[in-house]
């Protein structure tokens, strides 16, 4: 059978404070796996950024793709802010959603 899918938004990041990438999955660990591994070219392979440090689940693709373009369009301070909200030590959040 199928999984369902989980959408999410998520930020994955190089380093504390440093540069943020904002997508949208229905498969949050097998995406932030390719994120991780440099699995597929672009920004996440090009600066490095391996360490998710939010993510928020949605109830449907349309919300979590509302939800991204919200973000990206909000200023980088307040990405920071909901980041640290959240995650004070921009702590790596793959292996608790890996495990699950």
């Amino acid at each position: 059978m199928p999984r369902e899918l989980e959408p999410a938004v998520y930020m994955m990041a190089n380093r504390k404070n440093g540069a943020i990438y904002i997508g949208v999955t229905s498969n949050l660990p097998g995406r932030a796996w390719q994120h991780r591994e440099g699995a597929t070219d672009g920004f996440t392979k090009r600066y490095g950024c391996k360490l998710l440090v939010w993510f928020e689940m949605r109830e449907d693709m349309e919300q979590a793709i509302l939800r991204e373009k919200q973000l990206k369009a909000g200023s980088r301070k307040k990405k920071i802010a909901l980041i640290e909200g959240a995650n004070p030590v921009w702590r790596d959040l793959y292996p608790e959603i890996a495990a699950g």
